[in-house]
Formats: structure tokens, sequence, C-alpha cells
């Protein structure tokens, strides 16, 4: 896959949430039925012999494509979601952020111990949040397979991040800049 191709779908926003920000927006990637199919497609024929037995998307646009691509691979589907949003049992997981911290959560029976999971969302920034999801797929036993994104900012070092830590990232296209 043409990570030339995906990105074509997929606009830059200028200044946005903050002057100086160059939002890659993937609405337009998921809105264009050849652009989901085409991404959908390249994740798809990825992970189908992977041996994956759950997807785990993260809030809110790791949802989209997570779940449907679990659809396609005929597995699970598991939310990681901000804190307070989910109504079971949780565990959670703290991080920092530029400014700051959050935390996600999962249900503590999203995931059986030794469970294959592949963890996916829109984008790879920081890598702070794919790194504490992947702390809490950890934390219930799950195996990770990989961390999977649509888009990778390079500049901002989530890859590094991720790398450092022993975890193995894919994504379809990178995007140079903030």
């Amino acid at each position: 896959m043409s990570g030339t191709i995906i990105s074509s779908y997929i606009r830059t926003i200028p200044d946005f949430p903050k002057k100086g920000i160059m939002f890659r927006d993937v609405t337009t990637l998921f809105k264009d039925p050849q652009g989901l199919h085409l991404c959908l497609a390249d994740f798809h024929k990825r992970y189908k012999e992977s041996g994956v037995e759950v997807v785990a998307g993260i809030e809110a646009r790791g949802f989209i494509v997570g779940a449907a691509l679990a659809n396609l691979l005929n597995v699970g589907f598991v939310p990681v979601r901000k804190k307070g949003k989910l109504p079971g049992e949780v565990v959670s997981q703290t991080y920092e952020l530029e400014y700051g911290s959050d935390t996600i959560e999962i249900h503590k029976d999203a995931i059986s111990s030794g469970q294959k999971v592949l963890l996916i969302d829109d984008l790879l920034a920081t890598g702070g949040t794919a790194l504490a999801a992947s702390k809490l797929i950890e934390l219930l036993g799950g195996t990770l397979i990989e961390c999977a994104f649509v888009v990778n900012l390079p500049d901002l070092g989530g890859a590094k991040l991720l790398e450092h830590a022993g975890l193995r990232w894919y994504a379809q296209t990178a995007f140079s800049g903030d």
C-alpha cells in the first residue's frame, strides 16, 4: 500500500487546535468510500494472518477504524476510553501530555490473559496515549501484537517512544512537521 495514496485523502487544517499546528484530519479519509476501503484493506492484509484475537481501539477515531477492522478480521473489538466513560469495572493508566496529564481506561474483563491484541488509533504523535494503552493491555495479561496507525507524525517522536518501550508499530502514511 502506498502511503501517498492514503495521504491524498487526508486534509490538513492549519492552526488547529492552536496557531502553528497543522492538524491532519482523517475524517476526510473515512468519509470517502474509496479512501476508507483502501485504509481497511491495507490493515486487513497486514493483520489477517497475524493471529490477532481482539482489536483495541483508542478513543475516538481509533473506534472507527478499529471496529471496522475487527469486523473484517472476524474478531472482537475493545474500546480504550478516557477516564469515566466506561460503565463497568476498569483499570486505568495516567500518562503525560505536553501540558499536564490524562487518564485512559479499559474494562477489567476486556482482554483475557494471553489474548493476542492489535492496538489501533488514527494518529501517532508523541506516543503517550498508545504507550499508556499498551500498558493497560499488558496489565490485563494480553499480548500486544502491534500498534497500528493511519498517520505517523515522525517529528513528534511517538515512534521512537514506542520503539524504546520495545513495541512494534505500523503506520500507513506519515506527515512531516507538527
